[in-house]
């Protein structure tokens, strides 16, 4: 048996948010949709989610650390044929006090197999660009789920047929098994090994779904995605999961938004910041910059006098909105002093009297490094 750390590739210490962390790594890689066909990476997002099923249940884990496995059951008391404490000291005290202690169960008990069972949950990655976080955006979805087969209405039995009731279990999906000890006998309850706890014996096989009475289709799902959504946040989608077990009710989508990056703005939770490029003359004497949104907006800024290089000016109010807000961040621009490679003769020398008037001393070589290489080496 595989460890389920090992799986996920976490240690034995790792904290829920690890566990989580790597999870959702581990589904963006081996999600089938992104490898169609490949069987070895449908096996392995198996095992992923079922190792993420026990460690992110702070009880499953518990037990999986302190037995091997998610059954309390199991191992600890392996060496009693798999017998339960009630059991065990239902007996004995039942012997030795002539059954006043009929309050312990004499046999273990086990959920029927045949119950209604919700379907399983899926989960997928959409991948949205920031500017549709902004705005919230509705998205068309292919969604790859188990459903009834049509051509034998779920049955699993080929057309004309039906499935028989199992003889060795009698359609109840489980078994009872006795056994005789020093303390008393024992009565376990087990799944049917010939029905595999359906109940039911499949003689001849539906064509289409092998005797599943399922079969994998794509869905196509419009979903809307909320304007402000970020990176790892995940959306319910309520019965768009698998279909339920025995008439269950059907289990839930979970999308996990991934948003992409943008040339121009970061983000920071609800904060947008992007580059404010001024010129000397600007930053030093104050102007009225112009910023482009990330939606395409014009924004005005007022830039004070004096204003250095990397400096932060604000816009109040111009940022990403809060997913099911009224409210919005900020929009930051980080100041950048753009240094002219090229001068005119007449910038040149504007720039020579100022740094006479500044008393700052500056070389006089007008052309450049290559140029002063040049004078060094020739003349």
């Amino acid at each position: 048996m595989e460890d389920l750390y090992e799986i996920l590739g976490v240690s034995r210490d790792a904290t829920q948010a690890d566990i989580k962390k790597a999870y959702r790594q581990l589904v963006k890689q081996y999600h089938p949709d992104a490898h169609p066909g490949d069987k070895d990476v449908e096996e392995k997002f198996k095992k992923i989610n079922a190792a993420y099923s026990v460690l992110n249940d702070p009880d499953k884990r518990a037990r999986y650390d302190q037995f091997g496995t998610t059954n309390p059951n199991s191992d600890p008391f392996g060496g009693m044929g798999g017998m339960d404490l009630g059991d065990l000291f239902g007996d004995i005290f039942s012997q030795a006090f002539g059954g006043g202690f009929s309050g312990f169960s004499s046999s273990r008990r086990q959920s029927n197999s045949n119950a209604p069972r919700r379907g399983d949950d899926i989960e997928m990655i959409v991948n949205v660009t920031l500017l549709e976080a902004m705005k919230g955006v509705t998205r068309e979805i292919n969604v790859m789920k188990w459903e009834n087969c049509q051509h034998c209405n779920g049955t699993g039995a080929k057309p004309g047929t039906k499935p028989e009731t199992c003889p060795k279990c009698h359609g109840s999906g489980q078994v009872r098994q006795s056994q005789q000890s020093l303390f008393g006998q024992f009565v376990s309850i087990t799944t049917c090994p010939d029905c595999h706890g359906t109940g039911k014996i499949i003689k001849e096989k539906c064509d289409e779904c092998s005797g599943r009475g399922k079969i994998r289709k794509k869905h196509k799902l419009e979903v809307k995605i909320p304007a402000g959504v970020e990176r790892n946040m995940r959306l319910r989608i309520p019965d768009a999961g698998e279909d339920g077990i025995n008439g269950g009710p059907a289990g839930d989508l979970h999308l996990i938004i991934d948003v992409g990056l943008d040339s121009n703005f970061e983000r920071s939770g609800a904060d947008l910041h992007t580059s404010l490029i001024l010129t000397y003359p600007q930053a030093v004497l104050g102007t009225e910059a112009e910023i482009v949104n990330l939606d395409g907006t014009k924004e005005k800024i007022s830039v004070p006098a004096g204003t250095s290089h990397g400096q932060v000016l604000k816009i109040k109010g111009k940022g990403m909105p809060k997913v099911n807000s009224k409210s919005t961040g900020d929009l930051y621009a980080h100041v950048f002093i753009e240094i002219p490679k090229k001068l005119t003769d007449k910038q040149r020398e504007l720039i020579k009297l100022l740094a006479d008037e500044m008393k700052a001393p500056v070389s006089e070589n007008k052309s450049g490094f290559t140029d002063w290489l040049k004078d060094k080496l020739f003349n």
